[in-house]
């Protein structure tokens, strides 16, 4: 017992629903967006964090207006950089992390694989858990 009382508030947690995730679908085989009769086709739930993920892991940080500097990936930074492989690949790995962590329907991502050919192509895979169950995203970047 002490002499001077501890006074702990109470803490409410408040956990707000996300919306149901939305997104045009997309054709992943020849990347772009599924149109049917004039109007693009709309994916929700698990498939429309992938598509969000994919298109993620191509668009360039920071370089179009249209999106926030939240949205995108760095990968591009990569190119014409003297590091060595290993540099290179734990950089693209951080790269990848961030760029899909900003989104809250993304929990995790996992087994994160890159490979680099001397083409100058990156494939990237990973797993990522979603708050509506886990998904595999495979991405092929060229240029970097």
């Amino acid at each position: 017992m002490s002499l001077f009382p501890t006074v702990q508030p109470e803490v409410s947690v408040t956990v707000e629903r996300l919306p149901l995730a939305r997104e045009t679908a997309w054709d992943f085989v020849r990347d772009l967006p599924i149109i049917r009769r004039g109007e693009p086709v709309f994916c929700e739930g698990a498939e429309a964090v992938a598509v969000w993920a994919f298109n993620a892991l191509s668009t360039v940080r920071y370089r179009h207006e249209i999106y926030s500097w939240d949205y995108g990936c760095e990968l591009e930074t990569l190119i014409g950089q003297s590091y060595s492989a290993d540099t290179k690949k734990a950089e693209a790995v951080r790269y990848v992390r961030e760029a899909l962590l900003v989104s809250p329907y993304i929990t995790e991502v996992n087994s994160i694989r890159v490979d680099f050919d001397g083409a100058g192509t990156l494939t990237v895979s990973c797993q990522i858990r979603t708050v509506y169950g886990d998904l595999t995203i495979q991405r092929r970047i060229a240029d970097v």
